[in-house]
């Protein structure tokens, strides 16, 4: 045997551990990206915000101030 020669694991086994890596990482992204709802294009501004006040996002005063605001 080759006094350099490590095998396998030494030469090349640090490519399959960052494929498995990169592979797991890429998988995370998928499942964070699929959960968030995604925006509707034609929503207008004051759909949107009726919608936060109706969630509790926001209290009446701010909904009314940014109301005007858009208007």
């Amino acid at each position: 045997m080759h006094p350099f020669n490590h095998g396998w694991g030494m030469g090349w086994g640090w490519i399959t551990g960052l494929i498995v890596f990169v592979f797991i990482i890429l998988i995370i992204v998928y499942s964070l990206r699929k959960g968030a709802p995604e925006p509707d294009r034609n929503e207008l501004p004051l759909d949107i915000l009726k919608k936060r006040y109706a969630r509790g996002e926001i209290s009446k005063e701010q909904f009314e101030e940014i109301k005007k605001d858009l208007e």
